[in-house]
């Protein structure tokens, strides 16, 4: 596109000589080249109007449209154009996302900084990346954020930073935004007195904290945001900052009810076998405080890791298991998580949990999701299972090598089996073979 919209209105007249014998229909009574000349002058569209078509324009198409005219110009600087924005710092060739580029960056420091209100960071696997990203935090003196991410789109690259730049760089958004209500900082090296900054600034607003796979932060740390941050919603963290005193904190008369509270369980060191327990008082205050609390727990741990776990009634509403995960532990979900709406077991080994499912199917009255893969159960189990739970099995996700045909069942009889029991057409799933 042409810097001045004339050049189009110029070609438009000089043509309308040869335009100007009337035509048949609506256009004979309209002075043609008037006509094109408001069609086509996008020069003088309304700002609302450039404004509105500017916001589903990727950034790189905005600022070459901005070029376009003074007015597009003047649109593309609409602090309204500005309140979002994400940063995506690429140092790889074979990254599948486009790096902002350095100038873009450096305008919207200097013009748009005090605009932004909705601020994440995309970074590749490279330490360049992550160390770009704390550079540009450092230099946001002037933003009030509403929400910050910081986002590793491959291996946790933060982590390379030293803690010293991470911690100086977060801080300066941390102290001059006085309104953050939702930060994501996960895989990073933030550390105590960071959250002891971001609460003294930001306690009335803060509503989410994702804070999994930060070794620096300790059960103070985050115990710290809890008795400050009472509005707090959302909260994602790792077991081992999890306590008795987090819960009861959490659970206090002048804290808003929890809505979702992320537990990630996996070893704080290599080796590590014993987990401390949380004591089941302190899980029914929040249940209490809370008691449409969705809590959700991913497990990283092998068979042998999973002692303190499920031996008493457990809150947990979503289950994921990422490794493998004992029968016997299976058994004790059935008997203690009658909270359970979803369970994904991604391996189990050889033996079969014919049993453990059904007495999950009979305990757990709230399952509406179920997923299996890497383990076996017989046909009929997997039958009486369905049965239990009906049609509230909403999401039913099953390998097909899962099944184990028996006596009463072959793998072409139970798609028919339970679908009939689920009220709708169901087949297992099957890995593709490519």
């Amino acid at each position: 596109m042409k810097r001045n919209s004339l050049s189009v209105e110029n070609k438009i007249v000089q043509s309308s000589a040869a335009a100007k014998q009337p035509k048949l229909g609506f256009y004979s009574s309209l002075n043609q080249s008037h006509m094109y000349t408001v069609l086509l002058d996008w020069g003088h569209l309304p700002h609302h109007v450039v404004l509105r078509i500017f916001q589903y324009l990727p950034l790189l198409d905005r600022a070459r449209a901005s070029s376009v005219c003074r007015r597009w110009n003047e649109v593309f600087h609409i602090p309204d154009l500005w309140r979002k924005f994400e940063f995506e710092l690429n140092q790889s060739a074979t990254s599948n996302f486009k790096s902002t580029h350095p100038d873009l960056i450096q305008q919207i420091i200097k013009k748009h900084s005090a605009h932004l209100q909705y601020v994440s960071f995309k970074v590749d696997s490279s330490t360049e990346s992550a160390e770009a990203a704390c550079d540009i935090l450092s230099q946001l003196v002037n933003c009030s954020s509403h929400t910050l991410g910081l986002i590793s789109t491959a291996k946790p690259s933060f982590m390379n930073v030293s803690e010293s730049h991470f911690v100086s760089a977060l801080r300066v958004v941390f102290i001059n935004s006085k309104t953050l209500s939702s930060i994501k900082i996960e895989d990073t090296p933030v550390d105590d007195p960071s959250l002891k900054i971001l609460v003294a600034d930001n306690s009335d607003t803060l509503r989410l904290l994702k804070m999994s796979s930060c070794p620096h932060v300790s059960s103070d740390g985050i115990l710290c945001v809890a008795d400050h941050c009472q509005g707090l919603r959302e909260l994602a963290l790792n077991y081992y900052i999890l306590t008795d005193e987090l819960l009861l904190a959490l659970s206090s008369e002048t804290h808003v009810n929890l809505e979702h509270l992320r537990i990630d369980v996996m070893s704080e060191n290599p080796g590590q076998i014993a987990f401390h327990a949380i004591k089941k008082h302190s899980w029914d205050a929040l249940i209490k405080h809370s008691p449409r609390v969705n809590v959700v727990m991913y497990f990283f741990l092998y068979e042998e890791e999973f002692e303190m776990f499920f031996k008493e009634e457990t809150p947990v509403t979503h289950l994921y298991f990422g490794r493998s995960v004992s029968k016997a532990v299976l058994g004790r979900i059935g008997l203690n998580c009658p909270r359970l709406f979803e369970l994904v077991v991604c391996a189990n080994g050889l033996q079969p949990l014919d049993k453990e499912l059904i007495c999950i199917g009979e305990h757990c009255t709230n399952l509406t999701a179920l997923g299996l893969s890497e383990c076996e159960v017989s046909c009929s189990a997997f039958i009486k299972f369905v049965r239990l739970c009906g049609r509230r099995l909403t999401h039913l996700s099953i390998m097909e090598e899962v099944l184990i045909p028996d006596e009463d069942y072959s793998l072409d009889e139970i798609h028919t089996e339970v679908s009939k029991y689920l009220g709708r057409v169901w087949f297992p799933d099957v890995m593709p073979l490519w």
